[in-house]
């Protein structure tokens, strides 16, 4: 909203708009905590931060009609006070208890196993149980999810590090650098693991 229409509302019907916008993008996405983990970026725009691309112009209003509602029907559990409760829960299991295992069994009873975000977690969590193979298979479904999904690229890449893998996270590298530029925090991070020498036995 522009400045001069904030400047020019009353205090109360300015705290309304700011409310609103509060609750349209939750304050629990959380900021990737170090060493890994699955907050932010998804297939929703809200939710990813993606600016919302403005409709064609060919488009019919019947067509607008059922594109909205097939969205709505597709997205509206990530409003849910129960997923948002219950996906905040996991994340503390994850970084606050580091218990793997239990956060595992929590994300999975969210009973959306192909959001981004959440598939992101699962597969952070088994690569932290040491268990690789089901790690990568939990990050590959978190990208067929959200091809876009920054973070899923930056885990991911920390992964193929684990596995000795660098030219591979060098790709996922550059898919960052795609998505975000070389600016931002996930590709710093994963370019920073990257400069460490080869068998350092660094944990991320």
């Amino acid at each position: 909203m522009p400045k001069s229409v904030l400047s020019s509302m009353a205090p109360a019907a300015l705290a309304i708009v700011l409310t609103t916008a509060f609750l349209v993008t939750p304050a629990w996405i959380p900021a990737y905590a170090a060493g890994g983990g699955g907050g932010g970026g998804d297939v929703s725009d809200v939710m990813s931060g993606k600016p919302a691309q403005p409709a064609s112009s060919s488009q019919t209003e019947g067509t607008t009609k059922r594109t909205q509602k097939s969205k709505k029907a597709k997205h509206s559990f990530r409003d849910e006070p129960a997923f948002i409760s219950s996906y905040r829960s996991a994340y503390a299991t994850i970084y606050a208890q580091h218990d793997y295992a239990r956060a595992i069994e929590q994300l999975k009873a969210l009973g959306h196993d192909d959001y981004a975000n959440v598939a992101n977690l699962i597969g952070y969590s088994y690569r932290k149980l040491g268990d690789y193979a089901l790690s990568q298979a939990w990050y590959e479904r978190a990208l067929k999810s959200d091809p876009n999904h920054v973070l899923t690229w930056q885990y991911y890449g920390l992964w193929q590090i684990e596995q000795g893998n660098r030219e591979q996270a060098e790709y996922h590298l550059t898919r960052i650098a795609g998505i975000c530029g070389t600016t931002c925090e996930e590709y710093r991070s994963l370019a920073a693991a990257l400069e460490q020498a080869p068998g350092t036995g660094l944990v991320y």
